[in-house]
């Protein structure tokens, strides 16, 4: 497995990989959308024998990073390939600067609340409604020491 920052011509496939992963209540992005944020955020792709099978996507606002949508294929779960994804990325914003990661992430998503717990995320707060299906969401922050 290759984790490495995608470039422009990921782009189709990442958006592809996002149409897969994420129906229209959890805010899929848009092709233009991933053109942008390879040019002006922050994100990494993991290949698998040269196939984009992962991305991670964190916004970066002056001193804030916010750690906005990471997924894997449904066949590439379970090979660690997210918790992969956090670690490269932390230590990318680590050597940046930024003191913490934020994310906000829906409360049934128990896998994804088990994977940031693992990594040292804790809940800072309950968001109400948060998503258009109206499931809550927890705000969960990473400090780096």
């Amino acid at each position: 497995m290759t984790i490495r920052k995608a470039i422009s011509s990921d782009v189709s496939l990442l958006y592809t990989l996002e149409q897969e992963l994420f129906t229209i209540d959890n805010y899929p992005l848009s092709r233009g959308s991933f053109i942008y944020h390879v040019r002006n955020n922050l994100i990494y792709v993991a290949e698998i024998e040269g196939k984009v099978v992962g991305y991670l996507l964190v916004l970066i606002k002056r001193t804030k990073a916010k750690l906005y949508s990471i997924g894997v294929k449904e066949i590439y779960r379970g090979r660690k390939i997210s918790q992969k994804l956090l670690e490269v990325t932390s230590k990318e914003l680590i050597s940046l600067g930024f003191k913490q990661l934020l994310l906000e992430v829906r409360t049934d998503n128990k896998v994804a609340i088990a994977l940031y717990k693992k990594a040292g995320f804790k809940v800072v707060k309950e968001l109400r409604a948060f998503y258009k299906d109206g499931c809550d969401a927890y705000l969960m922050e990473l400090e780096y020491k």
